[in-house]
């Protein structure tokens, strides 16, 4: 693993186990920071580039592999993963190229701004799904892993269906072993 170097990535938070954020168990990473600025973003306390945790990429995957067998896949979310291109990729390169976990990623970006990006050939083949686009309130979903209709699923690998993403439920509760409580989902409780 000496190929991580130093390499940070600025996150909000871990979650070890989640049944809303991609098809079956998976380990969910929030990365903290995004520009993007989507009016109604449900997720606006991801929002400053200054707040979060700063996580070594090399402990984040020995988090994520002291997972492996209770967990099918990994999770990306934001804030806006995309704004952390470089330790995101060392990030998932290790997960592909170390465990054979699943790696689902949500991206305010569109498909097409996605395309544009440096090392696009090389952050596509390590993600199994790519749900792309920015949250639109006007056109507000909130299931099948899209919170607004005008967001879309790219598939890239045979993984995964659109059948397996719609039978994601679409919010979930969870109480860590820290007693923290946690709503998370594409549709979370709000309280």
């Amino acid at each position: 693993m000496d190929q991580i170097g130093n390499e940070i990535l600025r996150i909000h938070q871990f979650l070890p186990l989640s049944r809303a954020n991609g098809p079956g168990a998976r380990a969910v990473i929030w990365v903290q920071g995004c520009s993007l600025g989507c009016p109604g973003c449900f997720n606006p306390e991801t929002h400053s580039f200054l707040g979060g945790e700063l996580a070594p990429v090399k402990d984040l995957f020995q988090r994520i592999i002291s997972l492996e067998g209770t967990i099918e896949g990994i999770t990306i979310s934001g804030g806006e993963p995309l704004q952390q291109r470089g330790p995101l990729l060392t990030l998932l390169r290790l997960a592909r190229q170390q465990t054979s976990l699943s790696i689902l990623l949500f991206t305010g970006y569109t498909w097409e701004e996605v395309q544009r990006m440096l090392d696009v050939e090389e952050l596509l083949s390590c993600i199994d799904v790519l749900i792309a686009g920015r949250y639109d309130a006007s056109q507000r979903l909130a299931h099948g892993l899209r919170g607004s209709a005008n967001k879309t699923v790219h598939l890239l690998t045979n993984r995964y269906t659109m059948d397996d993403l719609q039978s994601v439920p679409p919010a979930e509760v969870i109480v860590t072993a820290e007693g923290e409580v946690v709503m998370s989902g594409i549709d979370p409780v709000k309280y």
